[in-house]
């Protein structure tokens, strides 16, 4: 899986250290040592994933993130920073970061890191077309049958598109990345629109901190499972009409959470789980 990487470090060393770990995996790396060059660099070279150091000249990391989600450009990002404290990581995460590493860092877990962003967003994009290709088309050679013995190749069939995900009123669209409740659409951000689309995958099931953190980026151990409770903080704020005395996103005390559908309950919420 290789690919085209940008590597956005002012820290010589450091840059030259993820360069060559980046290299021997087999992918073209281009090193850009302040923020305005690393924005300059994905708008006209759109890497396929950019690894962006947060204390950065000209413009830092999270402003790059900001400007780059603003505009559209849904590159992968992995960023790197010498902080640690959670609001560094969840404002990173929030503003549209793909995954977090915090210096210092194993550069074998970089690689791994990489190698999953990269797996994860080609899965999301599917593979790109042939030139010229007419899509769901088959060639006159492949469509006939070949000879005696050999049967004709069938077509293959289109992946069918994510499905719109339904607890009740609230609805999750994996594909737009839309959420709404009762109609009315609801803004979220990456980290928690993943944590709703999980759990909407399997109402009533019930997910640990542990299950949503891998969710969200991979489980760090930089990260505790405070992340997930902030982020269903401000969740239970856009998706609930009581944010005190949740319906739809209970806690289930000593496990973790779960999404359900409050009308199938007849009241706020059921006894066996409580508010925050």
């Amino acid at each position: 899986m290789c690919a085209n990487i940008m590597v956005a470090e002012d820290d010589p060393k450091q840059a030259e250290l993820v360069r060559r770990y980046l290299e021997h995996e087999g992918h073209s790396v281009t090193v850009v040592v302040d923020g305005r060059a690393a924005l300059e660099g994905v708008r006209h070279a759109e890497p396929d994933l950019l690894v962006l150091d947060v204390m950065m000249p000209r413009a830092d990391g999270l402003d790059v993130v900001r400007i780059l989600r603003a505009e559209g450009r849904e590159v992968p990002v992995l960023m790197l920073t010498a902080r640690s404290t959670e609001d560094d990581l969840l404002l990173g995460l929030d503003l549209g970061a793909d995954d977090y590493m915090t210096k210092p860092f194993s550069p074998r877990e970089l690689v791994a890191r990489v190698r999953t962003l990269l797996r994860r967003h080609r899965r999301s994009t599917g593979p790109a077309p042939v030139p010229g290709a007419v899509p769901g088309a088959v060639s006159a050679s492949v469509a006939a049958s070949g000879p005696v013995g050999v049967p004709a190749v069938e077509p293959q069939q289109e992946e069918a598109p994510d499905e719109v995900l339904s607890v009740g009123t609230l609805r999750i669209d994996p594909a737009r990345h839309e959420v709404s409740v009762e109609g009315t659409p609801v803004a979220c951000t990456p980290g928690e629109f993943r944590i709703l689309a999980a759990m909407a995958t399997e109402p009533d099931r019930v997910f640990s901190r542990k299950r949503l953190l891998e969710e969200l980026h991979g489980f760090d151990k930089y990260i505790s499972g405070r992340t997930v409770d902030v982020h269903v903080m401000h969740l239970r704020k856009k998706i609930e009409r009581t944010p005190r005395r949740p319906a739809r996103l209970l806690t289930v005390f000593g496990v973790g959470y779960k999404l359900t559908d409050p009308a199938k309950n007849g009241r706020h919420a059921p006894s066996s789980s409580h508010p925050s």
